[in-house]
């Protein structure tokens, strides 16, 4: 697709939907000027040469998602810190995969809990992968960024239902369609600033003058509808620090 797109005399590409689109892009065209959003850090998935003077062709937003695991499974081990085996869904086709492992066996550690990990990047493994979190009697449920796991949303948010435990994401679409609750960036704000970079260059100013922008606004979503229909006690203190409850 994007060698396709590339053929049609542009003047700029917008790569959105995270590290897959960027890298294809890339590999598209080392000329055309393109702007990105990525999940994780674009200078180590070679898209810039750093985040101030991204020099080359490329140049746009990272939402950080990827690295906030960690905080995403400490605010887990505060909603429900008896469970003592977190299941953690990663997709093993994603370029950041290896991270999201090495930082959540990290974080997993440090509070003394078990992670479960499985792996899913079709349809198929995801069914395997709820078999998986299933038997090895995971009681939480981290899911790791990755787009794919945005586009089966309601999958895996009917499989938290259906087990009645808790689980937390990345973006506020997954407790705003009944997921408990959501650590990050807000997507809009990001897919703003791509408008903007592209009407930039579009204006005359090339990418690599364009520093990559990081978000400087996390929220914490708690979907209370969910918590009270599978009855999960949400604390008081973790309530008070959401940034948007949904009820």
């Amino acid at each position: 697709m994007a060698a396709d797109i590339i053929k049609q005399n542009l003047t700029v590409l917008i790569a959105a939907g995270g590290e897959p689109s960027a890298m294809a892009a890339k590999a598209a065209s080392a000329g055309i000027p393109i702007v990105f959003s990525v999940g994780g850090d674009p200078i180590k998935s070679g898209l810039v040469s750093s985040l101030n003077r991204p020099g080359g062709n490329m140049t746009g937003v990272t939402f950080l998602a990827t690295e906030l695991e960690a905080k995403r499974l400490s605010l887990l081990h505060e909603i429900a810190p008896r469970v003592k085996r977190i299941g953690v869904l990663i997709d093993g086709n994603f370029e950041q995969a290896p991270m999201q492992i090495e930082e959540v066996t990290q974080a997993a550690r440090e509070i003394r809990r078990s992670a479960a990990i499985v792996h899913a990047g079709t349809d198929d493994e995801l069914i395997e992968a709820f078999d998986q979190l299933r038997t090895s009697r995971a009681d939480a449920l981290l899911v790791c960024s990755a787009p794919f796991f945005d586009t089966r949303r309601q999958r895996i948010i009917a499989y938290e239902k259906q087990r009645r435990i808790p689980a937390i994401y990345q973006f506020r679409d997954y407790p705003a369609q009944g997921g408990l609750m959501s650590y990050g960036i807000r997507p809009p704000d990001g897919y703003r600033q791509i408008g903007l970079y592209a009407g930039a260059i579009l204006g005359g100013t090339p990418p690599s003058e364009l520093p990559v922008v990081q978000p400087t606004t996390l929220e914490f979503v708690i979907n209370l509808s969910t918590a009270a229909a599978t009855g999960i006690e949400i604390p008081g203190g973790l309530l008070a620090r959401a940034d948007d409850v949904i009820s």
